[in-house]
């Protein structure tokens, strides 16, 4: 009998096979890895065709309806995680696609968001290139982070840890979402901001913990920035386009704020013209908040588990 095949996509690193114990699937599943980024619809539909199983890295390469209804062989979309906005849930389920994710870790993206406010507040990048480079000795004056207050756009699993940090740092901490609550607030040992508004006009560092959904999708706008004093800094380590694009271009060029410390794009991974590759102000990484060997153990390890429950009949644990 023909046994099932499944594409692993977007294995950057090519770890996805060391980083877990696949020989459970011996035999029993056919599993091609493809490190390389299929950015083009036609070229993905092509390299998946007769495939049952796809595995996903987190948000890496989209699954919409358009891709979903040119692959009639899939029957299991396993997605590193247990949410993935870029996958058509509809769509799957009108098709018979399974759709399962796996768990994962809040602290890693928590240190990446600690690792890029400490980063622009002490002008590291600046500095670490002139000294490599024989640069000047000492260019920047550091802010500080202590008496500082730090703006906490949505108080959740990740944004609650965030905040317990800038508070071990004696910053003063505001947190400000939809449904936040004066007393959710305050057993995070933070306080509510009266609004959104009050949020970015008073936050020396904003940083952004939210699910992107349609309420979130551009809720930071050039009005927000705008509120923003001259010497802060945003940081986004959860969803590009939760902050409109454009306008944090244009604030940044302007010098509008000081800087922005960006993990995550609109388009990832982010075109090689895009502006945050040149803006001296942003100091940028490539979605790697959750790129750590603890997360991508559970990742990969649950993935096979999914796997091998989908072969044997069994529940996996499907995202609905």
């Amino acid at each position: 009998m023909t046994v099932p095949r499944c594409a692993v996509l977007d294995d950057y690193q090519g770890v996805a096979l060391t980083s877990a114990d696949w020989s459970v699937l011996d035999g029993k599943v056919d599993v091609e890895v493809f490190r390389e980024h299929i950015a083009d619809p036609d070229e993905l539909v092509a390299g998946l065709a007769g495939r049952e199983i796809v595995v996903l890295m987190r948000e890496r390469t989209p699954f919409p309806r358009e891709i979903l209804e040119r692959l009639p062989d899939l029957r299991l979309l396993v997605t590193t995680g247990m949410r993935n906005a870029s996958v058509d849930m509809a769509a799957a389920a009108e098709r018979g696609v399974v759709v399962c994710g796996t768990g994962g870790l809040s602290t890693s993206t928590a240190e990446l968001t600690w690792a890029l406010i400490t980063g622009l507040a002490r002008g590291i990048v600046v500095e670490n290139t002139a000294l490599r480079g024989n640069g000047p000795w000492q260019q920047t004056v550091g802010a500080d982070l202590a008496g500082a207050t730090l703006g906490v756009l949505g108080l959740g699993r990740i944004g609650s840890l965030v905040a317990k940090v800038g508070l071990a740092f004696g910053m003063d901490v505001l947190a400000w979402s939809t449904n936040l609550t004066a007393d959710a607030a305050a057993a995070a040992g933070v306080r509510l901001a009266e609004s959104k508004a009050q949020l970015c006009a008073t936050a020396d560092f904003l940083t952004i913990h939210l699910v992107l959904s349609d309420r979130t999708r551009g809720l930071v706008d050039a009005d927000d920035l705008a509120l923003m004093k001259p010497t802060a800094y945003l940081v986004n380590t959860s969803r590009g386009p939760i902050v409109d694009q454009d306008a944090l271009v244009a604030a940044l060029r302007a010098g509008r704020i000081a800087g922005a410390g960006l993990d995550v794009y609109d388009v990832e991974p982010l075109p090689a013209d895009h502006p945050y590759r040149s803006l001296p102000t942003v100091l940028a990484t490539p979605h790697l908040g959750y790129v750590t060997r603890g997360g991508y153990e559970i990742f990969w390890r649950e993935v096979v588990e999914d796997i091998a429950a989908h072969v044997a009949g069994s529940p996996v644990r499907v995202i609905t």
